[in-house]
C-alpha cells in the first residue's frame, strides 16, 4: 500500500505520569478511580486522529515485549509498553481507504504475530500488518506499510478471531446480510474466503471459541456466539459450509445487544446492551446467561451497576470481568462467586473525568474498550472521543506494594515484571548490582558496571519478591509474576 499521508509527530505530546490512585480522594491525578492506577497516558495528538475507538494488545513471543494496537479514525497506531510509564509510540498503520470524512472508526484483532484490521468505510476490506515489524523500528515514529488486503468484504463493524481454529470473522460486513463472513488466515499474509452465514441476520459483535464447557453434546465444536441486536445467537460453524444454529436467547428490557463475552470455563455467557440506559433510564447492566445446556440457554441473572453509563465492551479474564463503559471508564467486576449470582464491582478506572452526566446519552465519551490480557497485569484503555487518547493502568498494588521501586536515584521499570526490568539512575552511574531473595540468599552479582542504565533478565527466576541492591547502597524491590 502507498503512503497517503505524511505526518508531523510531536512527541512532546506524550504523557508520562505515573500517578498511584489515592485511597481518600479516590483519584490518580485529575481521573476518578478506584485500585487502578495511571501509568502512562498517550493523547490523540501524538497519532494525529481526532477520535479513537477499538483497542488490543499483541506480546511478542521472541523477545516478551508488550505492545498496544489503538484503532483511530484514519488507520492503526502501534506502542511499545513492555515499559508501561515510559512507552513508545512506533508508529502508524494508514486506512487503505479514506473517506471525505477522513476515516471511520476501525476495529482490530491478532492472530499468530499479524493484526486483521476493519473498519465500517466503503471499500476497506481486512487490512493484514505483520507485527514483528516492531521490533525493527529505530527512528520512531514511522508511517507503516501492510502486508495486504483482503477484499472479500468491503464495509465490516467488527472482526473477531478463533486463534485456536486460524479463522478470522468480519462482523456487520456488506456480505451475507450482515451475518458472520468466514476467513481462513491460517497462513495470514494470504487469506481465504470460506464462506459465510446470513442465517440469523445482522451480527453487531462476536465471540467464537473452540467449545469446552459443560455440554456434553458439543465438545469440541467451533461455537460462533453473537450479539444479534436483540439476541445472542449460538451457531456451530465448525463446517464452514454448513453452519448450524444450536439456539438463541434474548431477555428484558433488550434495547441494543452489542457485545459479550465468555466467563473461562465457559458456563456463563456476559452481554451487554448498549442502548438501555440510554433509552429505558437503567443504570449500568450485564446480563449473564447459564450456558450449562447450548441447546436452552437460559437467563441466570442480571448485574446492576452504581452508574448510568452506558456498557459497551466487555471481557472477562479470571474471575474478573473488565468492561468498558464510556463516561463511567473502566468497571472491574468480581465474579468468584456467580454461581450464587454473586457479582461485586472492585475496582474503576475513569478515563473521562470532565463528566459530570447524571444519566446516559448516545454518544457519550469516554472508555470504548479495555484489553486485560496481558500477562504483566497492566491494561489498556481506549477513548471514543476527542480527547483521551491511550491509557496504560494496573492494580494500585503494584505501585504501592513497591515504594523502594523508586527513589531520588533509581528506578525500575516495568514492576511487577513477567521476564525482563530496567533499572535506571537518574544521577551515579549503576557500578554493582546484587540480587537476593526475601531470605537474604544473595542470587547474582553483576559487578564493573559503569551504566545510566541496565537491563535484568528474570525469566529464570521463581515468581516472587526481590530485592536489588546497588551499589552497595540502595535497595529496590521487584517483584517477578
Amino acid at each position: 500500500m502507498k503512503k497517503l499521508l505524511l505526518f508531523t509527530f510531536i512527541f512532546s505530546s506524550i504523557s508520562y505520569s505515573q500517578t498511584p490512585c489515592d485511597t481518600v480522594t479516590n483519584r490518580a491525578g485529575i481521573y476518578p478511580c478506584d485500585d487502578y492506577a495511571l501509568l502512562s497516558n498517550i493523547p490523540l495528538t501524538t497519532f494525529e486522529a481526532n477520535s479513537s475507538s477499538d483497542s488490543w494488545g499483541w506480546t511478542d513471543s521472541t523477545t516478551g515485549k508488550e505492545y498496544a494496537i489503538i484503532a483511530l479514525r484514519n488507520g492503526s497506531g502501534y506502542v511499545d509498553v513492555s515499559d508501561p510509564v515510559n512507552p513508545i509510540y512506533l508508529g502508524k498503520l494508514i486506512s487503505p481507504v479514506l473517506n471525505e470524512f477522513q476515516g471511520n472508526w476501525h476495529d482490530v484483532k491478532v492472530y499468530n504475530n499479524y493484526a486483521f484490521i476493519v473498519s465500517e468505510i466503503s471499500g476497506h476490506g481486512m487490512q493484514i500488518f505483520d507485527l514483528t515489524k516492531l521490533r525493527n523500528v529505530t527512528n520512531p515514529p514511522v508511517v507503516f506499510e501492510d502486508d495486504g488486503v483482503y477484499t472479500g468484504f468491503g464495509s465490516a463493524h467488527n472482526i473477531a478471531i478463533n486463534e485456536d481454529s486460524g479463522f478470522a470473522y468480519g462482523i456487520g460486513t456488506n456480505t451475507f446480510s450482515g451475518g458472520p463472513h468466514f476467513v481462513n488466515i491460517q497462513d495470514p499474509p494470504n487469506p481465504i474466503a470460506a464462506g459465510g452465514f446470513a442465517g440469523e441476520g445482522y451480527t453487531h459483535d462476536a465471540q467464537i471459541v473452540m467449545y469446552n464447557g459443560p455440554d456434553s453434546d458439543y465438545q469440541g465444536i467451533e461455537l460462533f456466539v453473537g450479539s444479534n441486536e436483540d439476541r445472542v445467537v449460538f451457531v456451530d460453524v465448525s463446517d464452514k459450509g454448513n453452519p448450524q444454529t444450536l439456539s438463541e436467547i434474548s431477555y428484558s428490557d433488550v434495547e441494543y445487544t452489542h457485545q459479550g463475552w465468555f466467563t473461562e470455563d465457559q458456563k456463563y455467557f456476559v452481554v451487554t446492551d448498549e442502548l438501555d440506559e440510554v433509552f429505558n433510564g437503567n443504570m449500568l447492566r450485564l446480563i449473564i446467561m447459564d450456558m450449562t445446556d447450548l441447546d436452552n440457554p437460559v437467563e441466570h441473572m442480571q448485574y446492576i451497576g452504581e452508574t448510568p453509563a452506558v456498557d459497551h465492551n466487555v471481557y472477562v479474564k479470571g474471575d474478573k470481568i473488565y468492561l468498558s463503559a464510556y463516561s463511567g471508564g473502566m468497571r472491574v467486576l468480581d465474579i468468584s462467586d456467580i454461581d450464587n449470582r454473586n457479582i461485586e464491582e472492585v475496582g474503576y478506572f475513569d478515563t473521562w473525568p470532565a463528566d459530570d452526566r447524571t444519566s446516559a446519552s448516545i454518544g457519550d465519551p469516554g472508555a470504548w474498550n479495555v484489553y486485560p490480557f496481558f500477562e504483566s497485569g497492566n491494561l489498556i484503555i481506549t477513548n471514543f472521543s476527542d480527547n483521551g487518547g491511550l491509557f496504560v493502568v494496573t492494580k494500585n498494588d503494584n505501585i504501592l506494594s513497591n515504594p523502594e521501586s523508586k527513589n531520588d536515584s533509581f528506578s525500575v521499570f516495568p514492576n511487577p515484571t513477567t521476564e525482563r526490568v530496567t533499572i535506571t539512575s537518574e544521577g551515579t552511574p549503576i557500578t554493582h548490582i546484587e540480587i537476593y531473595d526475601m531470605l537474604g540468599k544473595r542470587l547474582r552479582v553483576i559487578e564493573a558496571l559503569d551504566e545510566m542504565s541496565k537491563e535484568l533478565n528474570m525469566a529464570a527466576f521463581e515468581s516472587g519478591i526481590y530485592l536489588v541492591n546497588l551499589n552497595k547502597s540502595t535497595t529496590l524491590k521487584i517483584v517477578k509474576r
